[in-house]
């Protein structure tokens, strides 16, 4: 995979000790993961410190260390960096640059591990296709994932995740994709990026790095992102999608059963979907853009989008005790509050509609002013309401009183307020969704 004279040219190092010409395979930051002949990258963590793994490793058969400290190792090559985090990046970029294969990236405030992996299914109908695992999108994961790449991959799906100013443009030059991808732009990470221009212009950044041929697929509905492709501009050549502007890819004649979605691109050639949520039109118009990019016909990609399943802990109905649960507890901002009630409301229940809902964190100074509106949006949907957390309960507190409002400070009591309180049933419908530290899924896996 690599030789040593390249770890030193990718990462600007210098050579401890070793042969430079040494042959290695596989890159890891991971001292468990090791195998004889195996590159260790000693990155330094908040929790964890490679360098204090270094003999661990050697004696697992790694051939080469990367690290910040001056050391040595008898029989195995060390490269000496200013930083290991930058030289990961740096060695993914490095790989990324040997192969010249359609890479797209994808971000925005909602929807990107959905997108991204429904991009990843219909390319598969072409290509073998290298894509980050779950929401590995970081400044580790992304760059941990490009070094997987080779020459048996016909195109890359990247997803990138930021929640403060310049990540999205530092994961951009590692990636050096041809095709952005924006899904939109919502109230998220607030605390950082202070207010939807901010969250704007890092999600955007994101196309300033492209490479040829530079093509930008964005949500035309999205008034942010609208701003993108109402520009005359040949670099980057942006491409829309979306429902009520008018667009490059229209979602047209659009049916809803019992809350999966159904619709036609432009009047034509007619889309079904399997998942939940009208806001999965969107993510599909995308999938669908990068496919014909990529020369798919539109039935290919009807039939990889009809068998297509959304990742774990995203809107998946799921059986608990015999009680139907959308399970939407992977993470939670307004926006994707907003979605999961509109799916609350699309799917039919003969019995109760019940909200689990907690805390969203990270929204800043806006917080209690979306936590309120967020409480509000969900009365209308559920008939009875259970909040987790200190920021729903005071916010719900103050919107409305009433006996069908419970409180508690954990999900575990809520599980208890849930199977006893309310003696849940198994006619009823239950959402469960909070910011991912709220650690929702225990309402229902205890």
């Amino acid at each position: 995979m690599f030789k040593v004279s390249e770890l030193i040219k990718a990462t600007q190092g210098k050579l401890i000790s070793g042969n430079r010409d040494l042959a290695l395979n596989e890159v890891s930051i991971d001292s468990r993961s090791i195998r004889k002949g195996s590159i260790f990258i000693a990155i330094k963590g908040e929790k964890f410190d490679g360098h204090d793994f270094i003999r661990e490793v050697v004696g697992k058969g790694a051939s080469c260390i990367i690290s910040q400290k001056a050391i040595r190792v008898k029989g195995v090559a060390v490269v000496l960096v200013k930083d290991t985090v930058k030289a990961l990046g740096d060695l993914a970029r490095f790989n990324r640059e040997r192969f010249h294969i359609p890479v797209i990236a994808v971000t925005g405030s909602n929807g990107k591990t959905t997108t991204k992996d429904m991009i990843a299914a219909v390319l598969s109908r072409r290509f073998k296709v290298l894509k980050n695992e779950g929401t590995k999108n970081n400044h580790i994961g992304l760059p941990l994932t490009l070094l997987k790449l080779d020459s048996s991959y016909g195109a890359a799906v990247l997803e990138m995740g930021t929640n403060h100013f310049g990540e999205i443009a530092y994961l951009s030059n590692i990636a050096l994709a041809n095709i952005a991808v924006i899904t939109n732009i919502g109230p998220s990470h607030l605390e950082y990026f202070k207010n939807l221009s901010g969250v704007f212009k890092e999600k955007s950044s994101l196309i300033k790095n492209l490479s040829k041929p530079q093509l930008a697929i964005v949500n035309m509905d999205d008034p942010f992102l609208a701003k993108l492709a109402v520009k005359k501009t040949k670099s980057p050549f942006v491409i829309s999608v979306g429902i009520k502007q008018r667009s490059d890819f229209s979602a047209t004649d659009i049916v809803d059963f019992n809350g999966k979605p159904e619709f036609r691109i432009n009047q034509g050639f007619k889309f079904a979907l399997s998942i939940f949520g009208y806001y999965n039109i969107y993510n599909s118009l995308l999938a669908i853009a990068v496919g014909r990019i990529l020369g798919l016909e539109y039935r290919d990609i009807a039939l990889e989008l009809a068998r297509f399943n959304l990742p774990k802990s995203r809107l998946n109905l799921i059986e608990f005790k015999n009680i139907k649960i959308i399970d939407d507890t992977y993470n939670a901002n307004p926006l994707s509050l907003k979605q999961a009630l509109e799916v609350l409301k699309s799917i039919p229940a003969k019995g109760r509609k019940i909200a689990v809902l907690g805390d969203m964190l990270e929204l800043g100074a806006a917080s209690k002013k979306l936590h309120e509106q967020a409480i509000k949006e969900a009365l209308k949907v559920c008939n009875i309401l259970v909040t987790v957390g200190n920021l729903t309960a005071s916010a719900s507190k103050l919107t409305v009183k009433g006996k069908n409002i419970f409180h508690c400070g954990a999900s575990c009591e809520a599980s208890e307020i849930l199977f006893k309180k309310i003696r849940v049933r198994p006619k009823d419908l239950v959402l469960v969704k909070g910011s991912r530290s709220m650690k929702m899924e225990e309402v229902f896996n205890r």
